[in-house]
């Protein structure tokens, strides 16, 4: 068994948003930033000297343009396979995000009216179809891709043997990852409830750190505790009527 590392790639800002070269016997990409991130990408895993033709998988943690906006171009640059959930087909082979956008708050209210967030992107097809736990041994890095709906419904994380959770959007750092170190929602959620169950269950796995999307890694402790908070506060917004969630098919 080899130890895995992992190296966050920004594709905006120092942390505004994040890909992550995980280091194993052979690496693995999660998530493609982006659209037009894709050359981005694949210079920062030559900086980190690994060649990125040897890139054995990269895994999409869930069908957002800022996380699968480059995942086409991302293939044809590396060759290697895309891996994504089933439950979020529907986005990656139309190239766009399921809409409406359910706004967590404020910054999602005004990010929900950039045009950039209404984009069509490149379509991609994953070449390896995800529906549960699915080991990435084979892929060259001891860790396990774990399903982790409730951001949306194909939401995954990534959990490593070294207690590294490369956790998506199931968690952020405020305002975008501007104020690191502290946990908060991101801009959206599909059903938030769903997804606070999803991070008490990777927490139950008691990882060492959380690798997200949007800022620097969070400790888990602090995590627990604004986790703790916020299942009070959605539950206050759910029996007043004013919890947002989606109700459409997941293919719709």
């Amino acid at each position: 068994m080899s130890d895995t590392k992992i190296i966050p790639m920004p594709v905006l800002g120092k942390h505004a948003i994040n890909t992550y070269l995980v280091l194993g016997r052979r690496p693995v990409i999660v998530d493609a930033g982006t659209p037009g991130s894709g050359r981005k990408i694949y210079d920062q895993v030559a900086q980190h000297g690994v060649d990125p033709q040897d890139i054995a998988l990269i895994v999409l943690t869930h069908g957002h343009i800022d996380h699968f906006g480059s995942a086409a171009e991302l293939r044809r640059l590396t060759g290697a396979p895309v891996a994504g959930h089933a439950a979020d087909l529907g986005p990656y082979r139309r190239g766009r995000s399921r809409q409406p956008y359910l706004p967590t708050g404020a910054t999602g209210q005004l990010m929900k009216r950039s045009k950039a967030m209404h984009v069509t992107v490149e379509r991609v097809e994953p070449d390896v179809l995800l529906t549960g736990e699915t080991s990435l041994s084979d892929y060259g890095v001891e860790a396990r891709i774990m399903p982790t709906p409730g951001h949306t419904a194909g939401s995954v994380s990534v959990l490593t043997d070294m207690g590294d959770l490369v956790a998506g959007d199931l968690v952020a750092n405020s305002f975008m990852g501007l104020i690191t170190g502290r946990p908060a929602n991101p801009p959206f959620h599909d059903d938030p409830l769903r997804n606070l169950a999803s991070l008490r269950e990777m927490l139950a796995l008691k990882p060492a750190r959380l690798h997200v999307g949007h800022g620097t890694a969070l400790d888990p402790e602090r995590v627990r505790h604004w986790a703790n908070r916020e299942e009070h506060r959605l539950h206050k917004l759910a029996a007043k009527g004013r919890l947002l969630q989606r109700t459409e098919p997941v293919g719709s």
